[in-house]
């Protein structure tokens, strides 16, 4: 049995598709298969189930999975060691709004024991360290590319509207509805993929909403809008989650408004150890609001 063959199942298992796993790893498919096919044979077992269109692990595919990411993760100390960085602490570049979802990525990895650092900065500074080698892995939304860094697509990050309780409809509130209340929104500069979206979907609802005063935080924002007077902003649903309703209240907007949040990791990071355990916390997140 060889490191590389547990670093190929993991990358296989984290993706169930062999053509997406042998992109990751940076190789052949065909290389992938046989070795995959080599390491069953020496271990006596299928871990893959070949049989249907989608593939899946089998039952001992499943019980060896995390003896595998243990391995790795044991391979990955011990290099960090050998260089005298501490042994298995995962640093990782978070923002705000990753509510209940950073949450369970956390609670995930402690009990696979791997110790997170959060690090929370803006879009371009978590990008800049985790290609400089500060941060193993940052989250980002609304980012399609970026030279030298791999985006890997974890979940889509729903938005809610939240606006006073007072004028709040029962359900679902449809933008246009809000053509006439003040738009409570950072500046375009500190988060442009968010303010494009919001502005781009209420243009294709046929007005440009109103923009309201912008204030330095989420919070100060709920304040004012709790406060009473007419106006309305975004928040990541799974952000709104961790908030009582009370004073402001928080609608899903029709039509519906979501950004994709993705892992950025150094271009041609290998899907193993601590790696492979961020995904599949990641994956456990995303379930979450399914």
């Amino acid at each position: 049995m060889e490191l590389r063959q547990l670093e190929y199942f993991v990358a296989l298992a984290e993706t169930l598709h062999f053509g997406r796993a042998a992109e990751h790893l940076g190789i052949g498919q065909p290389g992938l298969s046989q070795q995959i096919a080599r390491l069953e044979r020496e271990l006596g077992v299928l871990l893959v189930d070949r049989s249907a269109r989608a593939i899946r692990l089998t039952e001992a595919g499943q019980r060896f999975l995390p003896a595998a990411r243990s391995v790795l993760v044991a391979v990955d100390d011990a290099r960090a060691a050998a260089v005298g960085e501490p042994a298995g602490a995962l640093r990782l570049g978070t923002s705000t709004g990753l509510g209940e979802r950073l949450e369970t990525v956390v609670a995930r990895l402690g009990e696979d024991g791997v110790p997170t650092e959060l690090i929370s900065t803006s879009t371009r500074a978590r990008l800049d360290r985790v290609r400089s080698g500060q941060l193993d892995a940052a989250f980002v939304r609304g980012v399609d590319e970026v030279a030298g860094l791999e985006l890997i697509p974890v979940w889509e990050d729903a938005l809610l509207v939240a606006m006073p309780a007072t004028i709040a409809p029962a359900g679902q509130v449809a933008l246009r509805d809000l053509k006439g209340l003040p738009l409570r929104i950072t500046a375009r500069r500190n988060n442009p993929p968010l303010v494009d979206l919001v502005l781009s979907a209420c243009s294709a609802e046929g007005f440009e909403p109103l923009l309201g005063p912008t204030s330095s935080s989420l919070q100060d924002t709920h304040a004012a809008i709790g406060a009473g007077a007419p106006g309305w902003t975004v928040i990541y649903e799974s952000h709104a989650h961790l908030l009582r309703e009370g004073r402001v209240v928080y609608r899903h907007p029709e039509p519906r408004l979501a950004l994709t949040t993705s892992l950025a990791v150094p271009a041609g990071a290998r899907i193993g150890g601590r790696l492979a355990m961020l995904l599949a916390a990641c994956r456990a997140a995303s379930d979450q609001f399914e």
